[in-house]
C-alpha cells in the first residue's frame, strides 16, 4: 500500500505539473526555482521512503514541493559564488606571525629584566602606575611621598627601561 501512495502522488504531481509550477513561481518568484523544486520532489518520490496514508493527495504534494522548493533557496543562499570566496582569501591575517610573537616574548622578557635593575620604590611606583592603573595621588599616598616624586620615580622608571630597550621616548 506505501509504494501505492507515492505512485499515486508521482501520477499527480505529473497531471498537476503546470498549475503546481505555477503556484511556486508565485510564491518563490522564479519559474525556474518552482522547476528545480518540482523536478526535487519528484526524485524525492521516486527514491523517498514510505509515505503512509494521505488524506488530502494534492495538499501534500503542494506542501512537499513548497518544502523542497525552501530547503533550495536556504541551501542557495548558504553557497559563496566564487568572487565571494575569492574575496574571502584575499582578507589579510592580522594575527602575528612566529617571527613577531618570538620577538614580542623576548621584549616582554627584556623589560622585566629591566624592571628588576630599578630600586625597589622606584619598582612599585611603576607598577602601581602601569599595571594596577592607579592615580599618582593614590600612589603618593600609598608610598608616603608627594605627587611629584611620583611624577619623577616614573619618568626615571621610564628612561631606565627605554634604554635597557634600546627605545627612545618621546618628549610631549
Amino acid at each position: 500500500m506505501p509504494e501505492s501512495n507515492r505512485i499515486a502522488l508521482r501520477q499527480l504531481l505529473l497531471s498537476r505539473f503546470d498549475e503546481l509550477r505555477s503556484r511556486l513561481s508565485r510564491r518563490f518568484g522564479s519559474s525556474e526555482r518552482a522547476d528545480e523544486a518540482l523536478q526535487e520532489t519528484y526524485l524525492r518520490l521516486e527514491q523517498g521512503s514510505e509515505i503512509g496514508p494521505v488524506r488530502n493527495p494534492s495538499a501534500y504534494l503542494l506542501r512537499m514541493a513548497i518544502n523542497t522548493a525552501t530547503n533550495l533557496l536556504v541551501a542557495q543562499n548558504q553557497r559563496l559564488t566564487v568572487a565571494e570566496t575569492e574575496a574571502l582569501l584575499q582578507i589579510p591575517d592580522d594575527t602575528p606571525g612566529p617571527m613577531r610573537v618570538v620577538e614580542s616574548r623576548l621584549e616582554v622578557e627584556a623589560l622585566k629584566r629591566a624592571l628588576e635593575d630599578l630600586p625597589e620604590r622606584r619598582r612599585a611606583i611603576f607598577l602601581a602606575s602601569w599595571v594596577e592603573e592607579l592615580p599618582h595621588r593614590e600612589i603618593a599616598e600609598r608610598y608616603g611621598v608627594s605627587v611629584r616624586t611620583v611624577q619623577v620615580e616614573l619618568k626615571r622608571a621610564l628612561e631606565h627601561c627605554a634604554a635597557r630597550l634600546g627605545k627612545r621616548l618621546e618628549r610631549k
